[in-house]
């Protein structure tokens, strides 16, 4: 065991700790965890809370994909609160009637080859500092590739399988969503991304592959869009997806480094 300076009995790992963000060989001061331990833990625990709870930005984000010259369309699901968005899973699930109608109006005869989604999920902040840089990786190459996208559909309180009807309303063969992932406590703004071939209402989580850990200590866009296009060609081509569907793709590019417990605002 190292040999305490300040009165802190340390762990004999704490050599680890340079190699992962997760709370280990933190120390003891007597019986309890060190103050600091304790405060990084509150503080840790405070902006998860915040980005479930904080609502996503529309206009900001909307603004900034109709900079970057993409079209967007706004849509609500059926749940009408983030209290009851939190508290009945299904509600986000589905599209609000106003929306379909919507929907419907908005893509009729304008069928594209990727529905692209973007949903606030359970961490807002995750949407608001990745969506944009991510569809500006992707995009791209899904052009290269000679695939035509929709417009971003912008759902308010959405779950992954809101992406589903949206897609199968605009005549998409494959339905890509970005979601706000669960936060933890050392990656409050992670994204997932879920990408599912043929789409249609009732879809389970077993016909979707999914990329997760999108964030600035995890994977990075430009390593996530990557990934994408290689899930998307291969469901293409296979005609399936999810776990017919096994991620190959190249994934030796290392990530950019171990989770820390305090992010910039």
């Amino acid at each position: 065991m190292d040999q305490p300076t300040d009165g802190l009995q340390r762990d004999s790992w704490t050599r680890l700790r340079s190699f992962t963000g997760a709370r280990i060989a933190l120390g003891r001061a007597g019986s309890s965890l060190p103050t600091r331990a304790h405060l990084d833990f509150q503080l840790a625990h405070a902006r998860a809370k915040d980005a479930v709870r904080r609502p996503l930005d529309m206009d900001a984000l909307e603004a900034r994909l109709q900079e970057t010259g993409v079209a967007t369309l706004r849509l609500d699901t059926l749940a009408g609160s983030r209290s009851e968005y939190l508290q009945y899973p299904d509600r986000g699930r589905q599209l609000a009637p106003r929306s379909r109608a919507l929907l419907q109006a908005a893509v009729a005869g304008t069928a594209a080859d990727i529905a692209l989604v973007v949903a606030d999920g359970l961490s807002s902040i995750a949407i608001q500092r990745h969506a944009v840089p991510f569809l500006k990786a992707f995009m791209p190459l899904s052009a290269r590739r000679g695939y035509t996208c929709s417009p971003v559909a912008l759902v308010r309180q959405g779950r992954v399988a809101v992406a589903d009807p949206v897609a199968e309303a605009m005549g998409c063969r494959l339905a890509v969503i970005l979601i706000g992932e669960r936060p933890g406590l050392s990656s409050p703004d992670s994204m997932g991304i879920y990408v599912t071939y043929a789409p249609h209402s009732g879809c389970t989580d077993a016909d979707r592959n999914c990329i997760s850990n999108i964030h600035g200590r995890g994977l990075s866009c430009e390593q996530a869009a990557a990934r994408l296009i290689y899930l998307v060609t291969e469901a293409d081509r296979r005609g399936v997806s999810g776990v017919a569907l096994k991620d190959a793709s190249p994934q030796d590019v290392p990530l950019q480094g171990p989770a820390a417990d305090v992010l910039p605002d």
